[in-house]
């Protein structure tokens, strides 16, 4: 039995030391990854791949997005140019006259809401034309130019009392 102790390592001969050994090598070793980590910060190639992806997510929501802005903007101006016709209307009735009246003439007599938005989506004001039987209400459109497709009249066809849709 003795032979066998001396050949045993010098770590089996007192397991305290061992042990004590193995608990410092586990801690310095923990420390070092904890270190290691709090010190490794972000590169620069995890900041592009993070830029690419919100670039894609970006690009998504603007090929999907822009196009129903511009419907609604045009279904705004539409709103706006019916509201704008009926409060001409009203004028026209009230005062028994087929001339027509300006819209800040309209907001002052109080046939349209003072907090009502009196210019289309795209900042310019609506034109207006009275005949002795129609008012027709026009924006120029998003282009901004007048006498292009993308105009915006209401009634859409000019000769008839109804709204064409």
């Amino acid at each position: 039995m003795k032979t066998h102790l001396k050949l045993a390592s010098p770590e089996r001969r007192n397991p305290d030391t061992f042990l004590e050994r193995l608990r410092i090598a586990v801690r310095s070793c923990s420390n070092l990854r904890s270190r290691a980590a709090r010190e490794r910060g972000v590169t620069l190639f995890e900041v592009l791949i993070v830029v690419a992806i919100l670039a894609m997510v970006a690009g998504g929501v603007a090929v999907f997005a822009l196009p129903k802005y511009r419907d609604a903007q045009v279904e705004t101006a539409r709103t706006g140019a019916r509201t704008i016709r009926t409060a001409v209307q009203q004028w026209q009735a009230a005062n028994n006259e087929t001339s027509c009246p300006t819209v800040s003439q309209l907001v002052q007599e109080k046939h349209i809401d003072s907090a009502t938005n009196t210019d289309d989506p795209w900042g310019e004001a609506y034109a207006l034309t009275c005949t002795d039987d129609e008012v027709i209400v026009a924006s120029k459109g998003p282009d901004k130019k007048k006498g292009t497709k993308d105009d915006i009249r209401v009634p859409s066809s000019a000769g008839s009392g109804d709204e064409a849709e």
